[in-house]
């Protein structure tokens, strides 16, 4: 299912969220009806997280992770470290990194098995996404355009990207991570893709303004249409509740 929502009259909700095949993570101080969005698709599936990355609510742009795990930067405090390694599942590894391009969410697109990287990124950090994210690492652009975090959005089962990539990039980028890609925009006509829509293998979030058209493209990309909580999770929860029983 692909669903609209707002944070606070603001579209952006790739900004205000991260969601995962393992967890999401919603920023704190939204109105009610932001989060009852995400919990009423989430949350007897997985944990729909409220936290603050840093102090601030831009938590979508800072973060980069996947089911395997989070990166967060290196400004996240010590309390803030420790409600994530609280609230999300055990199998997610959690990692603090020094990275100077440090809004890790416009510099990094992944999902669970490749990421794109922005191609000046620390070798140090490339190192750090394949090891907790485990996943292949590949600098690349999209359009042009360096923030690959922001100009596309990408599942295992698909993926958006700017609407201006050139036919030979996207098949460029779609045989590197496996998927298949399609030009598109949300928020009526909006190309900052990751700013706009959240995905994962199952559900997807776009901003209200988001058409009807726009959302099928998104549905039909990301294969949402008879979409279920897929297996991984469900063996993910049968693990946790085995751990907590």
């Amino acid at each position: 299912m692909a669903v609209r929502a707002q944070f606070e009259n603001n579209n952006e909700i790739g900004v205000f969220s991260k969601l995962t095949n393992s967890y999401c993570l919603v920023a704190i101080g939204g109105s009610e009806n932001f989060y009852s969005v995400f919990e009423s698709e989430l949350g007897d599936v997985i944990p729909v997280v409220h936290t603050s990355i840093a102090g601030t609510r831009i938590i979508g742009r800072l973060t980069a992770g996947n089911k395997n795990g989070l990166l967060v930067p290196s400004t996240t405090t010590d309390q803030e470290l420790q409600h994530l390694r609280d609230s999300l599942p055990d199998a997610v590894k959690i990692r603090r990194v020094e990275e100077r391009l440090s809004a890790l969410g416009n510099v990094i697109a992944c999902n669970d098995y490749v990421a794109l990287v922005h191609p000046d990124l620390d070798r140090e950090t490339e190192e750090i996404i394949a090891d907790v994210l485990e996943v292949e690492v590949f600098r690349q652009t999209v359009a042009d355009n360096v923030l690959v975090g922001s100009y596309c959005s990408i599942s295992n089962q698909g993926g958006l990207v700017h609407p201006r990539t050139s036919v030979q990039d996207q098949d460029e980028l779609s045989s590197l991570l496996q998927v298949p890609l399609v030009a598109g925009t949300v928020n009526r006509g909006s190309d900052v893709i990751g700013a706009g829509l959240v995905v994962n293998d199952w559900a997807a979030f776009a901003g209200m303004d988001t058409t009807s058209t726009e959302l099928s493209v998104v549905e039909s990309i990301f294969k949402l249409q008879d979409a279920q909580p897929t297996t991984i999770v469900s063996k993910m929860r049968d693990a946790l509740i085995d751990t907590h029983s």
